[in-house]
């Protein structure tokens, strides 16, 4: 199992300071988080199709949207992007509208991975992982929770033992969802009540943590954190006292997809690329080992009824997935979230 760090997501500067990778023209280029294919998955690629595909790395969506908005695209075929870099995107001119005659294997998928918001009909974007972000907790050292609140505005027994995620649309949407607003809210007025929420919240915290949560819990310096499902899991794989759940509020619905771009060289190379990772036993891979759901029908069905058991978040159904709020792009709202993260950041 491999975990990797992919979710920061700012979309203010993301040209600042960032150059353009470096790749081979003659070879089909992919761009992903690390750990997120299976390690053989480019080699059995290659030998299947006859193609030369290169796997290049990039840390954060940030990342990898400042070298695509600063080439042009140019440089590279298919990207792993979130669900609302994918719509900015496509918003640009730079993602490929998808031939779905190319991809086959769409049939894979669920209904409702056709269905999803940023993108219906899977014009721009397909679906890769998809999951929750919710509360992750020693169920042997604190008493279950049921609401946001109990992270924002915890016990005695609690304070001090709690984390939140730090990457800005993750943190908002805890307050958000506790004050009942939409978890791609706009209005000013309810960011700063969010912001005022966030940052009494702040005085309660262990930390603002995005990659080691997981482990304070197993080593109880933690008993409750923010945590995406498949992250917590890795906790669970460690201490069986760790438990997830989605508070009465709600959660958001993250996707993570995979995109063609408009200015690719080797369109036909990355459609058969696209094509299979959606195999059923390869797409299998990703649920197996980095414990995300993923909305492919036949990869769900093929797992192992004991890791479902061991991870019972993997059992969520695509239409309880689906009766979350997804998060999205927000355009021009984005800065006003990066100044309501920043004055959380700096407030006493």
């Amino acid at each position: 199992m491999t975990t990797f760090s992919r979710h920061a997501w700012t979309l203010a500067g993301v040209v600042l300071g960032l150059g353009v990778v470096s790749a081979h023209a003659e070879n089909l280029v992919i761009s992903n988080w690390d750990g997120y294919l299976a390690p053989d998955a480019i080699e059995k690629f290659n030998a299947a199709t006859g193609n030369t595909a290169e796997l290049v790395l990039h840390a954060t969506n940030e990342e990898i949207m400042g070298k695509l908005i600063a080439s042009g695209g140019k440089g590279y075929d298919v990207v792993f992007v979130s669900a609302p870099f994918a719509e900015v995107l496509h918003n640009l001119g730079l993602a490929e509208d998808l031939d779905h005659a190319k991809l086959p294997n769409l049939a894979n998928l669920y209904p409702e991975a056709t269905e999803l918001a940023h993108d219906k009909g899977n014009v721009f974007s397909v679906p890769y992982t998809w999951g929750t972000t919710g509360l992750c907790y020693r169920a042997d050292l604190t008493a279950e929770p049921t609401s946001w609140n109990d992270l924002l505005k915890p016990s005695a027994a609690v304070s001090g033992k709690t984390t939140m995620l730090a990457t800005e649309r993750w943190l908002l949407a805890a307050g958000f969802l506790a004050e009942g607003y939409s978890v791609n809210e706009t209005d000013q007025v309810k960011l700063d009540q969010t912001r005022d929420l966030l940052i009494s919240a702040k005085k309660t915290l262990l930390a603002y943590d995005d990659t080691t949560f997981y482990s304070k819990l197993v080593s109880g310096e933690a008993v409750m954190v923010q945590a995406w499902d498949g992250w917590c899991n890795y906790g669970i794989t460690e201490n069986p006292q760790i438990k997830y759940l989605i508070p009465k509020e709600g959660s958001d619905l993250w996707v993570d997809t995979m995109v063609i771009l408009k200015t690719s060289e080797h369109k036909d190379a990355a459609y058969a690329f696209v094509n299979a990772m959606l195999d059923g036993a390869t797409h299998r891979w990703a649920a197996e080992n980095i414990l995300y759901k993923v909305p492919n029908k036949v990869a769900m069905e093929g797992l192992d009824p004991s890791l479902i058991a061991k991870y019972p978040n993997l059992a969520m159904t695509p239409a309880e997935l689906l009766a979350h709020e997804q998060l999205r792009d927000v355009g021009k709202a984005q800065r006003a979230y990066s100044r309501t993260v920043s004055e959380i950041m700096a407030a006493n």
